[in-house]
């Protein structure tokens, strides 16, 4: 950092600007593992070493200078794939006719230390020794690389103050897409804004709402993991939790990440982590015995061909996650087959390769191990060096030289019109970098295999993912499957889509697992949140009464409408019961029988007194007004049928007129026979001997007492009447039908006339209750007139109180107590005479106490 620093202030000291030349650096440089020369030169940084040296700072000795061990053959095999591109189209007459493209390779170890070391190699040349003098053109004119978005990032601090392009095969941190800081980046992979997106969709899509991350501890992870953290939850995802490793941690630190992991209560686990991280990661799950777990991976590792060992089978079968599409290069594999050191015996890097892939040594003097003759054959082994069944991240290399290429080309002005054999490129003045990145910016084309390869205004490609699944074949080993895919650009609800192929899970079958923080809520349960969880821990609530879930996991339950309620399983809204007094149940039938029981009884004794009506008893007690209150009292009990049963229109208005007009035609003539029987004993002269015209006024007086209500229920009918009413306010859970009494004015105007009549015939019975025993009758009303008013003054409190179908239950009950009252208390007695004592009907008997006196 300290040397990059150095380099602005020595550009500024220059008053360098962006069409200036480039200036040597200060420092020390190396030189590229592969290299040619050619008219323009295309640098490359591939992660070839994979692990570095910590030299030790005592800032009292010089620092040694940084080592890289452990050879990556993948990354050497993009290294190749590169120079085939170059070779390829320096073989073209089509594409660049008459320019060379040579080409400068680096290690950049996947640190970014090494990154930025390699890329001021690739701008300074090879020099070792202070440079005296400015050069007017940069030693690469376009970067492939690097394969870490860190290095990445390293490399272009650097090389972006000259606006050198770098276009990168695997960088897919987010930021990079950045145009204010990095203008001159471009990028073959898609972002990880996209990557990110269609994981936490993936995850959506299987029901996985409880999941555990680990990252990357740079860039690409950090990046990564917090798009799809902020995806993930507005998909509505929890994490449980979000660690990062490195691969320069400690033993102990990877083991607490690993006994996190393993005593999670998730079963998915999304690692967005870089290869030589998961490595790391894998090493020490096999030390735990980490197993169960369904593995959701970045395109970073999901393709891996050397991570998919029986090493790892158990802890990684099954695995998910998104990668580019895989593509064919056509003479790519006989190209790495003619790989070899004898070629250039002098190449270290060729000679370590062949070590590391024959397990020999060129050196004599290494003990134990088998001496390399460079004749073994490429073709014999398989390793990620040799393997082209996998070409994605291949092909981006392929794709990022093509690129340039084609840059160069319509910067270059090469004449496309002219014939095959005579197209020429024009270039005399020295090619400006901006001027690559102006073209790559344009570039339009498309590759030999149909794809075709553009960038937006940010430098990145289209976002399309094939979704690969880790299954065996029938020889054991691990294959990727594609089983689904992922187009960005295309919109919500379409970019996600599955091709039908079954899915192997982390246990091997077919049966895909669950991971959720709590069990789904079933219908007719809501979810509650649980203080101090996240939103995907819940406890499950049933729903109120008359409010429903229709689904899992309601957030909420959902209210009935006015008429509906819900059923058992608070599952579905259903119509409310509808309540009213029926005959069909037992309260009904058992009143209706009353009812009919007491008009029966009532009209037996009507029989009885029609039969002795010639008799002194039935004449002594006014048969005409007996006859008459016998009839009144038979439509006093069948009246209270109309209280049972479905109201309907004409039911209502029925009911209460006709429990009016028939009590009051019963008090009528009750209140005729006490008058007749009080002026009959202030004559001192019995019944028989009242005035003729006494029988006439009796009439008259129940007329007009009867007239009177009958006035009093037209006006209640023609003003207010009632009518049939849904009732939804007293319960909940029932619709009560009833009648809705239109006035109550008008019904307690036509029970307070009835309670009138009722007062006035007890107050006159009352005072003629000690009128002789044997002739008189008034204390048997009293007595009748007594349980009628008690019966009646009970009635109202309890029709006021009483809920629904009871309301109507105790009004019949009311009506049949007090005719029951009535008959028995008036015409028991004389039954009993006429039936059961005959020698007491005689006119002697019924005068005998008359004459005592």
């Amino acid at each position: 950092m300290l040397l990059f620093c150095f380099v602005l202030l020595f550009a500024e000291a220059l008053g360098a600007k962006e069409d200036r030349a480039h200036c040597k650096m200060l420092g020390s440089t190396e030189s590229p593992l592969l290299s040619k020369e050619g008219d323009f030169t295309i640098g490359g940084a591939f992660s070839i070493h994979t692990e570095i040296s910590k030299p030790s700072l005592s800032f009292t000795d010089m620092p040694q200078q940084l080592k890289c061990s452990r050879m990556n053959l993948r990354e050497f095999h993009f290294a190749q794939t590169m120079i085939f591109a170059i070779e390829e189209i320096n073989n073209s007459s089509s594409l660049l006719p008459n320019i060379s493209l040579g080409y400068k390779v680096f290690d950049s170890c996947g640190s970014t230390l090494p990154a930025t070391r390699a890329v001021m190699s690739l701008m300074n040349g090879e020099e070792r020794s202070l440079g005296k003098t400015c050069s007017f053109q940069s030693s690469v004119h376009a970067i492939v690389g690097a394969s870490e978005s860190s290095s990445t990032i390293a490399i272009l601090q650097v090389s972006g103050i000259f606006q050198i392009p770098v276009i990168s095969h695997f960088a897919t941190c987010a930021c990079l897409s950045n145009r204010k800081e990095y203008p001159s980046f471009f990028r073959t992979i898609p972002s990880d804004y996209y990557q990110s997106r269609a994981l936490a969709k993936l995850v959506k899509h299987f029901g996985w709402m409880w999941v555990g991350a680990v990252r990357s501890e740079n860039d690409y992870g950090n990046e990564g993991m917090a798009t799809f953290i902020s995806a993930a939850t507005q998909e509505g995802v929890c994490i449980e939790y979000s660690e990062a490793i490195s691969r320069n941690d400690p033993s102990e630190k990877v083991a607490r990440v690993v006994r996190i992991i393993r005593h999670g209560t998730a079963k998915v686990l999304v690692a967005f982590l870089a290869q030589n991280d998961l490595n790391i990661l894998l090493e020490e799950a096999v030390k735990q015995n980490v197993t169960g777990l369904q593995w959701v991976g970045s395109e970073s590792w999901i393709t891996a061909g050397h991570i998919a060992s029986k090493r790892y089978a158990a802890i990684l079968t099954g695995s998910l996650g998104f990668t580019i599409r895989k593509s064919k290069i056509a003479g790519l594999q006989e190209f790495l087959f003619q790989v070899n050191p004898c070629h250039d015996p002098q190449n270290d890097i060729l000679r370590e390769f062949w070590e590391e892939s024959f397990g020999c040594s060129f050196n004599p003097s290494m003990h134990g191990q088998i001496q390399c003759s460079g004749s073994e054959r490429l073709d014999d082994i398989n390793n990620p060096f040799t393997d082209v069944s996998e070409l994605r991240i291949t092909n981006n290399v392929y794709k990022a030289v093509y690129a340039v290429a084609y840059a160069l080309h319509d910067a270059f002005k090469c004449d496309e019109n002219a014939g095959e054999m005579n197209q020429s490129c024009k270039w005399k003045d020295p090619l400006k970098p901006k001027q690559v990145v102006e073209n790559l910016q344009r570039v339009n084309f498309t590759l030999p295999s149909g794809e075709r390869v553009y960038f937006n205004e940010n430098g990145d490609p289209r976002a399309t993912y094939e979704l690969v699944n880790w299954q065996k074949n029938q020889a054991g080993d691990t294959v990727f499957v594609a089983v689904g895919s992922y187009d960005a650009s295309l919109p919500n609800g379409k970019q996600f889509t599955m091709n039908g192929i079954n899915i192997i899970w982390a246990d091997g079958s077919f049966e895909r697992p669950q991971s959720v923080c709590s069990e789904s809520c079933l219908p007719g349960f809501r979810q509650a949140m649980i203080k101090g969880k996240p939103i995907c821990c819940f406890s499950c609530i049933a729903c109120a009464a008359g409010e429903i879930s229709d689904s899992n996991n309601s957030v909420e339950c959902s209210l009935c409408s006015l008429e509906y309620w819900s059923n058992e399983d608070h599952s579905k809204c259903v119509p409310k019961v509808i309540e009213f007094l029926s005959y069909g149940e037992t309260m009904g039938a058992l009143l209706a029988t009353l009812s009919l029981f007491g008009a029966s009884l009532t009209l037996v004794v009507l029989y009885i007194f029609f039969r002795f009506r010639h008799t002194p008893l039935v004449r002594a007690n006014n048969s005409e007004l007996s006859f008459l209150l016998l009839l009144s009292l038979t439509l006093c009990f069948l009246c209270s049928l109309t209280f049972i049963g479905r109201p309907s229109e004409w039911s209502c208005m029925l009911r209460h007129t006709a429990f009016g007009i028939t009590f009051a035609l019963c008090m009528s003539c009750i209140l005729a026979k006490t008058v007749a029987v009080v002026f009959a004993f202030r004559n001192r002269r019995p019944a028989s001997t009242l005035p003729q015209c006494s029988a006439p006024l009796q009439k008259t007086g129940v007329l007009s007492c009867t007239s009177l209500q009958v006035l009093v229920c037209v006006l209640w009918l023609t003003l207010a009447p009632p009518y049939p009413y849904r009732n939804t306010a007293h319960a909940t859970d029932r619709i009560i039908l009833e009648c809705d009494l239109g006035s109550p004015v008008g019904f307690w105007a036509v029970l307070g006339y009835v309670g009138l009549l009722a007062v006035l015939c007890f107050i006159l019975a009352f005072l003629a209750r000690k009128l002789p025993d044997n002739f008189n009758e008034a204390k048997f009303i009293t007595f009748s007139l007594l349980i009628f008013c008690a019966v009646w003054l009970t009635f109202i409190p309890a029709y006021v109180s009483s809920p629904g179908k009871f309301t109507v239950a105790v009004e019949i009950f009311a009506i049949l107590a007090s005719s029951f009252g009535l008959l028995f208390c008036i015409y028991a007695p004389k039954c009993y005479i006429l039936l059961l004592k005959p020698e007491r009907n005689t006119k002697k008997h019924m005068m005998g106490r008359s004459q005592l006196k």
